[in-house]
């Protein structure tokens, strides 16, 4: 990362933008990415002139709440929103404990709108777990969306474990020697749904992440950053 105080020729380039694609204010945006860029602060100006302005995380911008919205209405279309419980899954994390807070402030925006029977903030490793999810929720639906960036090993295998959802959709980390399942992608954990649990329909998206809005996001928060 630190390469790229190099990368931009300060008489051509007056002024770089620096966008966290992270869902969150935590240890990597507030103490790797300024360590590693030299920047103190919201504006830093180089010695040669060139100013770097530094923008909030993608995950803190406002449109965070329709993309989540419109992610779980994608994965569970007919289904009643006051007859389903959303739960939005973030990482959660003794390095910082902000970076549970993104999760947590969007749950308590969509629970305001009164649309889900119920919405929940839960975690990977900080109360409430999402592998609790059984007692967590009463609905006969239960709609997950994992609120990171990208999909990758938590929300193809990690998360699939937690909910119990990971034999049904042929995800198999395996044991020393074995091989991977050859017939199933990591993708089809995606659209296997809706699992049915103990009587339930539990209904599983990829990462929020995934959604092109995202880029969207990207340049506007770089255009609030110069405003």
């Amino acid at each position: 990362m630190r390469d790229a105080l190099f990368l931009f020729d300060p008489e051509s380039v007056r002024e770089v933008y620096v966008v966290p694609n992270f869902i969150s204010e935590g240890y990597f945006t507030q103490t790797v990415v300024p360590r590693e860029l030299q920047l103190n602060g919201r504006i830093t100006k180089r010695s040669n002139g060139q100013i770097w302005r530094y923008c909030d995380p993608v995950g803190n911008h406002p449109m965070m709440t329709e993309l989540l919205l419109r992610r779980a209405r994608e994965i569970a279309p007919g289904v009643p929103e006051n007859e389903a419980t959303l739960l939005i899954v973030a990482h959660g994390t003794d390095l910082n404990e902000n970076s549970a807070v993104a999760a947590k402030r969007e749950a308590e925006k969509i629970r305001a709108l009164g649309k889900y029977a119920t919405v929940l903030n839960v975690y990977m490793e900080e109360p409430p777990l999402v592998s609790n999810w059984r007692k967590l929720t009463k609905t006969p639906n239960v709609v997950v969306v994992p609120f990171f960036i990208s999909d990758g090993l938590h929300s193809y295998e990690d998360i699939p474990e937690l909910l119990g959802i990971a034999v049904a959709a042929g995800v198999d980390r395996g044991r020393p020697g074995s091989a991977p399942p050859a017939t199933r992608s990591r993708g089809e954990v995606f659209r296997s749904h809706p699992y049915k649990i103990d009587g339930r329909s539990l209904f599983y998206a990829p990462s929020i992440g995934t959604d092109p809005g995202f880029a969207d996001i990207i340049v506007e928060q770089a255009l609030n950053a110069k405003s």
